[in-house]
């Protein structure tokens, strides 16, 4: 008479010892329950499954099944044929957003981590090693309160450099104006501002490296002499303040945020088929609410510290900053 072989951990090994004790009569319910950290009531449940079944009752029941949990081959293939041809440079975690919002796809990031390992797209980070951690400046209480502000040169669409100028609030970590130009020019920043305030109101400060957006070093940026001046009048002039860093390190939610749109942001434009500026700003009207809503965080206090225009400076708002600028050129 063939005998059917079943298989059985350890744990579940001296489960069955240990009820076929109880059953013999070497220990009591009591002992069994102690041994195995279960109630009186399920070692009970326990002995009469291996007096009716054997070792068989205490083996699991879906053993040799496929799991409940796999996924099925065709949704794993179709996985598999978009990353290859539209996102084999995307991380696991954003790849695996991309499948859903895109291509109805729903899968982990980690079983997306497997599959990318396995194309070869993807490599298995080592484990960090612990190490001292940098305590970052505790971020402000309110929105509006300081607004980090910086320009970034990179090639963010097509084959030429172009600029993102980019507003954070601090408290949040919002995205609270971006807007692509040809470089970080005063005009460019001053109409970013003017848009900002537009759109905002004004901020009880703007905080910027010494030399932000005015990269002098950059064979972008055409006008910097006496440009941190102009701005700076500007700014005292609609009663917000400028703060300047000394090093990109000390307005690091901006330079981290920039990090983070040359991975997603440039991989997003690229999706979208984007090619140029007007197109792009285009883009990011719809692109920055949902970056938003996904990466933000809530303030420690609720208030908003912009303030409102006033009317009279509203009137003056442009001629200001046009005035100022003219000054500028006149002065390099």
């Amino acid at each position: 008479m063939d005998q059917k072989l079943i298989s059985m951990t350890e744990k579940e090994l001296f489960k069955f010892e240990t009820i076929k004790d109880v059953i013999s009569g070497k220990i009591n319910g009591t002992d069994a329950s102690k041994l195995l950290t279960l109630t009186i009531r399920h070692i009970k449940r326990l002995k009469s499954l291996v007096v009716e079944q054997g070792a068989k009752g205490l083996a699991h029941k879906s053993r040799g099944k496929p799991s409940n949990q796999k996924t099925d081959d065709t949704t794993l293939a179709k996985a598999k044929k978009q990353i290859i041809e539209k996102y084999y440079d995307f991380g696991p975690t954003f790849a695996s957003e991309k499948l859903k919002e895109n291509d109805n796809i729903e899968l982990s990031k980690e079983t997306i981590r497997q599959i990318m390992i396995d194309l070869k797209l993807w490599q298995a980070k080592p484990k960090k090693q612990s190490k001292k951690r940098h305590v970052w400046r505790a971020r402000k209480d309110n929105y509006g309160e300081m607004e980090q502000f910086d320009g970034s040169y990179h090639k963010w669409f097509g084959n030429e450099e172009s600029c993102l100028l980019l507003a954070v609030d601090d408290a949040t970590g919002n995205i609270t104006h971006a807007k692509f130009d040809y470089n970080e020019s005063t005009v460019a920043v001053f109409k970013v501002w003017l848009e900002y305030f537009e759109k905002n109101g004004l901020p009880s400060s703007i905080y910027l490296d010494k030399f932000s957006t005015y990269k002098i070093n950059h064979k972008n940026a055409v006008d910097n002499s006496g440009m941190i001046t102009q701005f700076e009048r500007a700014m005292n002039q609609v009663d917000t303040k400028v703060i300047t860093a000394h090093s990109p390190e000390a307005k690091g939610r901006v330079e981290r945020m920039f990090e983070t749109l040359q991975d997603r942001l440039v991989k997003e434009l690229r999706l979208a088929n984007i090619n140029n500026i007007t197109e792009a700003n285009e883009f990011l009207k719809n692109y920055i609410p949902k970056f938003n809503a996904k990466f933000s965080v809530l303030p420690s206090r609720k208030k908003d510290l912009h303030k409102k225009v006033k009317p009279e400076i509203k009137k003056k708002l442009s001629q200001i900053f046009w005035h100022l600028y003219l000054v500028s050129i006149v002065l390099e």
